[in-house]
């Protein structure tokens, strides 16, 4: 490990495992992310903590509503499956709801949002299938933030895309639900090229 808090391989060990796996599959996809180029911090209206600016491929982080280093670190993960959505799918952000209610899906499911920790923290919690009715809700919210709809609009459009965008876990391989999965996540992907190489 290096003064830096790289290890010798290169890794920077302080991300967040999320975060990680979601810059390498970046780079892997030919979208390799500069930090200083792809994220800015600027002062953000409402409670919005964070977007995902396609026009010029940057990740605005709301500095002024951010809470504390683990909220932080699920709006960068829910705006890197944005970006990570841009990189490797053709999104029509602008005039497709669909094709943003699809990436407002995942990122719901697989930034952490829905995590057992923060429902109970909004004081959300057990009913059958919470994980999904969490998701759903907070893509539909993510959607209006960002687009001057109905909700019956927003609702409509989660609902058309939900089963298969909820079921795409790219490139986590699984819903991570922790960082315990996550950091398996991170791993599987390292050594995919391994897999196949013994094949």
């Amino acid at each position: 490990m290096g003064s830096d808090g790289r290890d010798t391989r290169g890794n920077d060990t302080s991300l967040d495992p999320y975060v990680k796996l979601l810059l390498d599959a970046m780079k892997y996809s030919g979208c390799a992310v500069n930090k200083e180029r792809h994220f800015s911090c600027e002062d953000c209206n409402g409670n919005v903590s964070g977007g995902f600016d396609a026009s010029v491929s940057q990740i605005v982080l709301c500095q002024n509503n951010i809470r504390n280093q683990a909220h932080m670190s699920r709006v960068v993960t829910h705006e890197l499956v944005h970006a990570f959505d841009h990189c490797r799918a053709h999104v029509d952000w602008f005039t497709n709801v669909r094709h943003l209610a699809c990436s407002e899906v995942r990122a719901a499911n697989l930034s952490g949002d829905c995590s057992l920790v923060n429902e109970i923290f909004r004081l959300h919690f057990g009913f059958k299938q919470h994980h999904q009715t969490c998701v759903r809700d907070r893509a539909i919210l993510s959607i209006l933030a960002v687009r001057n709809i109905s909700k019956e609009v927003a609702q409509k459009a989660v609902d058309e895309v939900f089963e298969s965008c909820f079921n795409d876990h790219e490139p986590f391989g699984r819903i991570p639900h922790n960082k315990t999965y996550a950091r398996h996540a991170h791993r599987d992907f390292q050594n995919r090229d391994r897999y196949y190489a013994n094949i």
